[in-house]
């Protein structure tokens, strides 16, 4: 059953990157060396005949954890992939957290608009975060990065792109209907590489991975891919909750990914 349930995620989700490809000019992927956006780039080579034929993104603002960038230089090799790296300055703003938040958004925008990407994969999901909810499988923005998801266009390809704003860009969102859980049977089914930093060392581990300064490790003692699934079995923690930001509150995420955050 799990793994019926899963061929059905991975087909729509690799019928959706393909969709992206064909329907958008210039399009580009985020990676933030996560799990979710790292199963997000095994399904685009999944679909691509095991290539991501589109530059991978990451915003770094200096200060992720080693692992992190050692897992990017790594699989970066290993998958040949085309990661372009974007400096994001670190200041205040309007989450209180000077790593990210807005600050990545202005680094962001910045290298699409110089480079014309016109559709983003981003490797949401619905169950991650309330304002995350509202979110669709194709999103359009404007000029100005902004979304509203108070007005958005039905899920159909040939008829949102006639209502786009010329000068702006779509969010695509393969794993909109994954879980947490999902995500963990399929990167052992499928054998992702993951982050190291997932799994427990001297009984904590990071469960959502953000940078140095936003991110805290939870007790656990999941040392593998089966442990990590049987604790999500039984947990009553919320996904998120090692992300010690006040962007985490939905009134500020909610105004944060208006102005285009992830």
């Amino acid at each position: 059953m799990i793994m019926q349930e899963l061929k059905k995620l991975e087909n729509k989700s690799v019928f959706i990157i393909r969709e992206a490809k064909l329907n958008f000019k210039n399009i580009a992927a985020l990676w933030s060396m996560g799990k979710d956006s790292t199963t997000m780039l095994s399904l685009a080579r999944k679909a691509f005949k095991g290539k991501v034929p589109f530059p991978v993104i990451h915003i770094d603002n200096g200060i992720d954890f080693p692992e992190t960038y050692e897992f990017r230089e790594e699989l970066t090799k290993k998958w040949n992939l085309d990661t372009i790296v974007l400096k994001s300055k670190i200041k205040s703003e309007m989450s209180g957290f000077a790593c990210c938040g807005e600050n990545k958004t202005v680094a962001l925008k910045k290298f699409m608009n110089d480079n014309g990407i016109d559709g983003l994969i981003v490797s949401i999901r619905r169950d991650e975060h309330g304002i995350r909810a509202k979110e669709r499988y194709v999103s359009p923005r404007n000029e100005k990065f902004e979304w509203n998801y108070k007005d958005q266009p039905a899920e159909l390809w040939n008829n949102y792109s006639s209502k786009l704003d010329k000068k702006g860009h779509v969010r695509i969102h393969p794993l909109l209907d994954w879980n947490e859980i999902d995500i963990w049977n399929y990167v052992k089914a499928e054998k992702v590489p993951m982050n190291p930093l997932y799994f427990s060392r001297n009984g904590y581990r990071y469960r959502s991975l953000g940078c140095t300064h936003c991110t805290v490790a939870l007790k656990s003692e999941a040392k593998n891919i089966d442990d990590i699934i049987k604790e999500l079995e039984t947990t009553s923690a919320e996904e998120r909750s090692g992300r010690q930001q006040d962007k985490e509150k939905e009134y500020v995420m909610e105004k944060l990914r208006a102005l285009g955050y992830m």
